[in-house]
């Protein structure tokens, strides 16, 4: 079972603070310091556990957006924040913990499906959001600690409002969206780790095997939805998952790249934007998308 730690509240404390500053400051500077003290005040009152952190939560994190936490400051979602959980989920890998590595590849492999969950379509989320997750420790493993916290954090700056969009988007604004997540994730979760096809033929073959699967489900579904432009993406991505298709049957590298140059432009985001914008989403490729097919 997930340990959860309870909420810490520090008022006590800060108020007794706050009356030693006043003491020991003129009556002209009174005013400033009780301004002060009580927006120490707040924030010490909302200081909670990292382990008690839920989704839809907005927080500043205390210090650096990485690095080991134990508590952040919870605030409400229309002040500036630096974060925002997304989703959660519970690792369940046996009695060992699996280190550092093992818990963080769990966390970049479930953290991007918890996210979408929540924040389904990744071209609305504002510039400079990247995901990150707050992990068990081995010291906090051992306390029965198998939560995973997964968010939102602005790298730089600060965000506003909350990334809570799947509850306003109409039914087939997310059937598109689920669909196209699935093929970007089923084409980066199996990305080879050698730089070239010669290295690990079966490898990118497990991949264009995946991508196609995942194109085949995406066409499908997009057959329920209404559209010009719809359609016209549909058409697409059903060439392209035939050219994957033949990718992962490939008996040679040659005949791998042959394959795979079209079904890779075939699923170019930039592909897709008539029909996103036809369908009521956001249309700006992110700049790391973008970048991708720009190579």
């Amino acid at each position: 079972m997930t340990a959860r730690a309870p909420y810490r509240s520090l008022r006590g404390i800060s108020a007794v603070a706050a009356l030693l500053a006043i003491g020991a400051v003129g009556c002209s500077d009174v005013t400033d310091t009780v301004d002060s003290a009580k927006e120490g005040a707040k924030k010490v009152a909302r200081q909670r556990s990292v382990f008690s952190l839920d989704t839809g939560d907005c927080y500043n994190p205390y210090g650096k957006a990485e690095g080991t936490a134990y508590t952040v400051e919870i605030v409400p979602c229309d002040e500036a924040h630096k974060g925002q959980v997304v989703g959660e989920f519970s690792i369940d890998e046996g009695k060992e913990y699996p280190g550092d590595d093992g818990v963080s590849a769990i966390a970049d492999t479930r953290c991007p499906v918890e996210a979408q969950k929540y924040a389904p379509d990744t071209w609305a989320l504002p510039e400079g959001a990247e995901l990150f997750f707050y992990t068990p420790t081995a010291e906090s493993w051992a306390t029965g600690d198998r939560l995973v916290s997964c968010t939102y954090t602005a790298e730089q700056g600060t965000l506003s409002g909350t990334l809570d969009t799947a509850k306003s988007l109409k039914p087939e604004q997310l059937t598109y969206l689920k669909g196209s997540n699935a093929v970007y994730e089923a084409l980066w979760a199996n990305q080879s780790e050698k730089d070239t096809v010669e290295a690990d033929l079966p490898g990118y073959k497990a991949q264009a095997k995946a991508v196609a699967a995942a194109l085949q489900d995406h066409v499908e579904a997009l057959n329920g939805i209404d559209g010009a432009e719809v359609g016209t993406l549909r058409s697409t991505l059903a060439k392209a998952a035939g050219d994957w298709e033949k990718a992962a049957r490939a008996t040679d590298a040659d005949a791998f790249y042959a394959a795979y140059d079209p079904a890779f432009t075939g699923i170019d985001p930039n592909k897709s934007v008539a029909a996103r914008k036809e369908l009521g989403l956001a249309t700006t490729v992110p700049a790391e998308e973008a970048e991708v097919w720009a190579s």
